[in-house]
Order: C-alpha cells, then sequence, then structure tokens
C-alpha cells in the first residue's frame, strides 16, 4: 500500500518571480516562495487501483459531498453548513459547534429559523442582530429569539435606524418595527407610477364645451376635485397615516433603493422600463409534455441596449425629490471609445471626427456582482455611491451632498480596457468618515481608504499580488482580507491594522483559502482546499500562528484510496511577453522512458478564472479524467493562459479586442515546454476545453492548425455577437462599434483553416452559450465543404451538465478521439 499525504503538492520553482505590469512610475516586485504548511490529510491509497470513465463521471456522491454553504452562529460558538442529501438535489443544514467533534449533527427543519444568517445586521452597541429566513424577520437580544414577521409576502434587508428601529423592506416598501411599543409603520413606498394630480379640466375646445353646457360633467368634476382635497388635506392633518407615497414615474423601474440609518433620506436609481425582446427564445425539444416549448433566454450582445439611470434623492421629511446629476464625475463627457470607433470607421473608408458624448452611467450592480452600491455611513449623514459608465471604461466612488443635493466625486478608475467586475468592494470606516476600496488602480487589485477631504486615495497595500475579499472589524482596528501573495495559486489570509498600516499573515497554507470573520471577530471559519484535498472547514483563532482545527471531514473511503497523481504547478516561458503561464502538469512516474509521450492541453472556461491554483477545482471531473489519462502513458497540462484570474490587470485585459489571440500564443508555448522538458511528441498532442475552452479550441485548431493532432471543444462560442452583453462587451466593446474586435475574435470567421479532426459536443437546452453557436458553425464547416468534425448533441442538458449518462457519453467520445488521433 502506498501512503502519501493529501495536500502536499510539487512545486517547480523554475521562473517563479513575478515583475509586475503595473502602470505606477515605480514597478512593483514580489519574488514567490513556497514556505507554506500543509493541512495534515494522511490517505492511504492503492496503485493497483485503475481508474474507469463509469466511476469518475457517475453522480459526483461518491466523492463524500462536501460542505456547501457555511456561516457562523450568532454566539460565535458553533457553524452551520450545507451538505447535499446523498442521492437527492435537496441540501440539509449540519450544526457544528466548535468543542464538539466529527460532522456535527444534522438540524431539524423546525429549527432552521433559529440558526441566524451569513450576513448578521446589528445596532448600534451591538445589542441587536437581525436576519431574514424565508422571507421573514427574526431580532436576537440577549439571547432571545423574536419573530418580526409571519408572512407569505416576501421581507429582506433588515436594517437599523439610530432611534434604534428596525426598517425591513416588502418589495419596495419600508417598514419600521418600534420595539418600544411593537408597532410597524411604513415609512416609505417606492411606486412605478405617476403621482396623482389634481383632476383638470381636459383641454380642447370639445371639451370645455361639455363642461360648459352639461351639469352632470362638471359636477363630476367638482368632486373629483373636492374628493383629491380632502385626501390632501386628511394626509396633512393626521398624524395616524402613512407618509404619501414616492412616485418615480410610469414606465420606469426601480434598480436599487437605500435608506439613511437616521431615516431621513432615501435614494434610489431608476431606469426605462424595458421590454422582452420575444426573439430571444430557446427550443426545449424534451420536455414533459411532448410539446416543443420555446423557453426565453437572455439578449445578445448585438441586441442589448443598456438604459441610463437617474439618481434620485428623497428628502423624507417633505417627500421632495431630486435628481443628481451625473456632470460633477470627471470624464463623464469624455469619448473614450474614440480610437476604436476611429479604426472602425477608416476599415468602412470613413473618417471619425471625436466629440463629447453624455455616457450612459449607473450604479455597479450587475448579475455578477451582489453587494450593494449605495453605502451609508453609520452616522446617516454621508451616503458613498459607486458608478459605472456602461462603455465599461470608468468606476467612479462618489459622496452625495445631502444640503446642497449634488454628487460629489471622491475616487475615478479608469481603464482603457475594461473595469474588472470584480475587485468592488467598498465601504465606511465605521468611527470616521473615510472610505475603504479596492482599485486596480496600479496593475493589481490592493486597498486603498480615503477621507472626504483628502485630495489622493492612500494606498494599504502594495505588491504584484491580488486583494479580496476585505472585512472590516467594527471598531475599525482591522480589515481581514485574502491575497495570493507568497504564490500566484496560493490564497491566505491576511490582516491590515488601519492605526499603523502594519499587516499580519494569519494562515499559511498551502492551496486555498477563503475565510468568514466570526461575529465576535475572535476567530476565523476557514474554507480550505488543495489540488487533492477537496474543500473542507477549519477554525482558528484570528490572530498570526494560531492552531488550525479541522471541522469537517467528508471525503469518502472510497476517493481516499485512489492513487491520484498530484499536478506539478510549473512556470511556463512565454515567448510573447515578460511573464511566465503558470500551468498544472500532470505527469507519469516514468515519463522521461521509452518513446516521447502523447499529450493533452485542458482549456479552463469561463475566461477570467484561474485553473492552475493550488486549491481544488471546480473541474473536479477533468482533474479526475486527466488522472486516468496519465494512468495511460498520457502526459496533461493546465493552462492558466494570458485572460485568466490571478494575475493582475495586464494579465486579465491582454484580451482586450483580440480574444483568441493571446491565449493561443500562449497555447504555442505550452507546446513548446510539454516538447522540451515532459518527453511530448510534437505530433501526438491534443486539446479540449468547454465553455470559453470550447472557443479557445476552435480557435486554436482554425488559426494554428499545426498545432495540435485533434481537439474537442465543448459547449463552445462561435461568434461572440451571439453571446450575452455584461461580458462579452467588456472585452469586445459592442457589434455596432466595434466589428472589427468580433470579426477578429470570433471562430466562425476562420472555420476554413480547419485540417485536424474536430469533436463537437454541444448541449441543447443550454441558456448561456446558446445551442445556436453550433448550428451555426456547422453549417458553416458544410458549406466549406470541410469533412474533419463531428458533432454529438445532448438534448436535456445546460451549459452544465447534470446528468452522469451525459457526462459520461461526453468524455468517451473525447477519450476516444484522442486514443484514435494521438
Amino acid at each position: 500500500m502506498k501512503t502519501f499525504r493529501k495536500a502536499l503538492l510539487s512545486l517547480s520553482l523554475s521562473a517563479l518571480c513575478w515583475h509586475s505590469t503595473a502602470v505606477q512610475a515605480k514597478a512593483e516586485v514580489q519574488t514567490w516562495n513556497t514556505n507554506t504548511v500543509t493541512v495534515e490529510q494522511v490517505f492511504t491509497a492503492d496503485p493497483g487501483i485503475r481508474l474507469t470513465m463509469e466511476q469518475i463521471m457517475a453522480d459526483p456522491d461518491w466523492l463524500g459531498r462536501q460542505p456547501e454553504t457555511a456561516f457562523w452562529a450568532p454566539d460565535s460558538s458553533a457553524v452551520y453548513y450545507q451538505r447535499k442529501r446523498e442521492g437527492s438535489e435537496l441540501r440539509d443544514w449540519f450544526s457544528r459547534p466548535l468543542q464538539a467533534e466529527g460532522n456535527g449533527e444534522l438540524v431539524k427543519l423546525a429549527h432552521w429559523h433559529q440558526m441566524g444568517a451569513a450576513q448578521l445586521v446589528y445596532n448600534t452597541d451591538r445589542s441587536k442582530a437581525a436576519y431574514v429566513f424565508e422571507g421573514n424577520v427574526f431580532v436576537l437580544q440577549n439571547g432571545e429569539l423574536l419573530q418580526l414577521t409571519r408572512s407569505n409576502n416576501s421581507h429582506s434587508r433588515p436594517q437599523f435606524l439610530l432611534d434604534g428601529r428596525l426598517v425591513y423592506q416588502q418589495g419596495w416598501d419600508f417598514i419600521a418595527y418600534d420595539f418600544a411599543n411593537g408597532s410597524h409603520s411604513e415609512i416609505a413606498s417606492l411606486k412605478t407610477e405617476d403621482a396623482p394630480k389634481a383632476p383638470a379640466v381636459p383641454k380642447g375646445y370639445l371639451a370645455q364645451e361639455q363642461h360648459k353646457l352639461i351639469e352632470f360633467v362638471a359636477l363630476q368634476q367638482r368632486n373629483q376635485s373636492e374628493r383629491y382635497q380632502a385626501e390632501q388635506q386628511l394626509r396633512q392633518e393626521n398624524a395616524s397615516l402613512a407618509a404619501a407615497a414616492i412616485y418615480v414615474g410610469k414606465g420606469r423601474q426601480i434598480v436599487d433603493a437605500s435608506l439613511s440609518p437616521a431615516g431621513t433620506h432615501l435614494v434610489l436609481a431608476t431606469r426605462k422600463q424595458s421590454s422582452r425582446n420575444e426573439k430571444d427564445i430557446m427550443p426545449n425539444y424534451i420536455s414533459a409534455s411532448g410539446d416543443i416549448l420555446a423557453q426565453p433566454v437572455r439578449p445578445r450582445v448585438n441586441d442589448f441596449k443598456p438604459e441610463p439611470q437617474k439618481l434620485i434623492l428623497v428628502d423624507l421629511r417633505d417627500g421632495s425629490q431630486h435628481e443628481l446629476s451625473y456632470t460633477s464625475l470627471p470624464g463623464y463627457n469624455e469619448d473614450v471609445l474614440a480610437d476604436v470607433k476611429a479604426e472602425n470607421a477608416k476599415a468602412r473608408g470613413e473618417t471619425y471626427k471625436t466629440a463629447k458624448v453624455i455616457r450612459d452611467i449607473g450604479l455597479m450592480t450587475d448579475w455578477y456582482w451582489s453587494q450593494s452600491a449605495l453605502r451609508w455611513h453609520p452616522n446617516g449623514q454621508q451616503l458613498a455611491v459607486m458608478l459605472k459608465a456602461f462603455d465599461n471604461k470608468d468606476r467612479w466612488i462618489a459622496t452625495v451632498d445631502l444640503a446642497g443635493k449634488k454628487l460629489q466625486p471622491q475616487h475615478r478608475l479608469h481603464d482603457k480596457a475594461w473595469v474588472n467586475y470584480a475587485f468592488n468592494d467598498f465601504g465606511w470606516l465605521n468611527n470616521s468618515e473615510t472610505l475603504y476600496f479596492l482599485s486596480e488602480e496600479s496593475g493589481y487589485s490592493h486597498l486603498y481608504t480615503k477621507g472626504l477631504t483628502d485630495r489622493n486615495a492612500k494606498k494599504l497595500t502594495a505588491g504584484t499580488f491580488e486583494v479580496s475579499n476585505p472585512v472590516l472589524t467594527h471598531n475599525d482596528q482591522y480589515l481581514y482580507y485574502t491575497a495570493n501573495v507568497s504564490h500566484p495559486g496560493i490564497y491566505n489570509v491576511y490582516r491590515l491594522a488601519l492605526a499603523s498600516g502594519k499587516t499580519e499573515q494569519l494562515t499559511n497554507l498551502l492551496g486555498s483559502t477563503e475565510f468568514t470573520l466570526s461575529p465576535d471577530e475572535q476567530k476565523l471559519l476557514l474554507r480550505h482546499s488543495t489540488n487533492l484535498l477537496p474543500p473542507e472547514l477549519y477554525v482558528a483563532d484570528a490572530r498570526p500562528g494560531a492552531a488550525l482545527k479541522q471541522l469537517t471531514n467528508t471525503v469518502s473511503e472510497e476517493f481516499r484510496k485512489l492513487p491520484l497523481v498530484a499536478p506539478q504547478v510549473v512556470a511556463v516561458p512565454s515567448s510573447h511577453g515578460q511573464h511566465p503561464v503558470f500551468s498544472k502538469v500532470y505527469l507519469p512516474a516514468d515519463y522521461q522512458q521509452g518513446e516521447p509521450r502523447r499529450a493533452v492541453i485542458f482549456n479552463h472556461g469561463a475566461g477570467y478564472l484561474q485553473n492552475s491554483d493550488l486549491g481544488w477545482s471546480g473541474y473536479f471531473r477533468e482533474f479526475f479524467f486527466h488522472n486516468l489519462l496519465v494512468q495511460q502513458g498520457y502526459v496533461v497540462m493546465d493552462m492558466d493562459f494570458r485572460a485568466s484570474k490571478g494575475y493582475g490587470r495586464d494579465w486579465r485585459t491582454a484580451i482586450y479586442r483580440q480574444m483568441g489571440t493571446p491565449e493561443i500564443q500562449d497555447l504555442v508555448d505550452g507546446v513548446e515546454w510539454l516538447v522540451k522538458n515532459a518527453n511530448v511528441d510534437r505530433k501526438r498532442i491534443g486539446t479540449y476545453g468547454g465553455s470559453y475552452g470550447g472557443f479557445m479550441t476552435f480557435m486554436a485548431l482554425f488559426k494554428e492548425p499545426e498545432l495540435f493532432q485533434a481537439g474537442a471543444a465543448l459547449r463552445p462560442v462561435s461568434d461572440w455577437a451571439y453571446y450575452n452583453h455584461p461580458y462579452t462587451s467588456n472585452i469586445l466593446n459592442t457589434p455596432d462599434i466595434d466589428p472589427i474586435a468580433y470579426e477578429r475574435s470570433s471562430p466562425i470567421y476562420f472555420t476554413q483553416g480547419l485540417k485536424k479532426p474536430l469533436l463537437i459536443n454541444a448541449p441543447m437546452v443550454d441558456d448561456n452559450v446558446f445551442f445556436q453557436d453550433v448550428v451555426r458553425l456547422v453549417q458553416r464547416l458544410i458549406e466549406q465543404e470541410i469533412i474533419h468534425f463531428e458533432t454529438a448533441i445532448y438534448p436535456v442538458e445546460p451549459h452544465g451538465f447534470r446528468q452522469p449518462s451525459s457526462w459520461l457519453d461526453e468524455y468517451r467520445r473525447i477519450h476516444k478521439l484522442f486514443e484514435q488521433n494521438l
């Protein structure tokens, strides 16, 4: 029997010096080190076990059902976490007291409302905490649980006011609970309607004559007018009535709204209500009724037109509304796409003349960002707003001058490519009118603070690493955060003392580590994994050098016995830039012996994703597939090509207006590395990947036809004009402005380059990358009389497959492709 330490990884130390590509005048340099510790997990592997496709593509329950969502109990004595129910899509909640042993106990359904929540909301002295369970509001006080609502209406976003009341929302109604008398009162109600007005005599000759000649019509007019005036007088003189509703106009949609802790002001953003495009449908051929269903889906980037937003300040003391102008924002009217427009005009034989343009601006709220872009200071007198231009080139942080009813710019982040959808955390220090925020302006995501009267922001962290997920303590002593300081693929927890500026490393683990600070701010709940160890939960005191205690151990015995190969993380030298391409390499034990090997390069999806880090991969099926290939003598490489997450702004934006060019250059370098360092035969290398990885497979086989001998493109993008707006417009602008970028980046324009066998696997109910992408590309290949391809369709599968039989079929086909052609 062979014993190995589960978390121990082999690291290549070649080229592990990473120099900043920051835009600052003075470059920042960070030398990576691997002085990290491993979580002790000694498993007994059986070297005689041979992986099978049936096992690794089976329902993943066999891995052990690892912890999913997890949060602290309100008193910081225990942790609650979700775990998939075996053989079911349902999830159960477990309670794991810190002082207990084992994986904890199942929480009964009758007690779910007592657990608390991931985000507890505290009053000023932290004597009360509020949360929402199943749409109802609960409050904890002195160990007692008070249920404030019991309704089929959904309530959300509880917040304490400075006067002690708790406000919660029901839709866009703001309702306050008074602990002194137990009453609920509506303090604001937002309506997407026109405000009611006193009846007026219709204009026009016929209407006026009607009122003059017909007494009944005139009487009705008088009655309606008197009724309206009576209602207004009653509201003014009777304090028992709720405040008048706030009308934002018919045909408007509320994007977000936020109430001041002082209860005096409310800020909201609205936009024009857009109707659905009836063309945006997806046929579903396998339905329960037997009919073909036309399911609604998201619009294409070619069709989507973002609506600019109005930012409105409401004074709840008198009900007045004031639109906050964006004209104070630096660059609000710059023609930031002038160069792009000029290039495209020249291609059409035209000349573009730049001019000032009023840019479309709104809150930094999108499908990929769950935080609110409206942040009140705890004193209720200051509001910070995070705004973005819909051309994706600017992000602003501004404060609201409540007295002057205007925006005060505080920070502008401009990027000629696009502003990242990640690294936009921001907020207020609790005890001073000082903002903290993340910014990529140095080339890497770092922490900054800025007082309202300061001219410039103060940079708190520096280096060629990325800071994420900042968490502020209630007394402003520390900012906790995650960063990959020691190595691009190793994430640990740090904290910054705001008074001294001193940074402390709190965890020193090999792999990927996420954290949640306990409610008493004394402990860290950690979700830690390595390349060979799926995520488990741990706890440690929130201080440097604290001992680590494992809370869950869910890995199955079947998994523990597998003789898995830990990938090496190597730095592949780049022939196209000064920075290496960090990559995982899976090597058979005897790879240097005998004739040159077969090899496969895997292309991860999402584009902006990191898969050559040292944590457990979301591509766990691919991880097992790569181990199966290694058992059969293959060498496997998994590259974090340019555009991947974890390596800074310049790495991310290398694909701006040229998707599929830098990444394929990196694949060329990967092939060269394999040939020179891993005893690989250049003529026996294949590639595959899904989603963005499928797009890359297309581009590699079409634009570099001799690089790979075969490729499999799974759920692939073939034409970016058909993909969604939030993702695609960041990188390629929009087709009406920048058709050059779309034609340069879309595989369908390069199909004539296909010379080697191509497998296209396409799910038919994919509402992310539409089946239409494959249909159009296949028709293009047919018309070009290209025969080096075959297509497999999956009628019931969405973008991420759900059925084990589909996974098995797909990977059997991929394996067959490589076996036949490599």
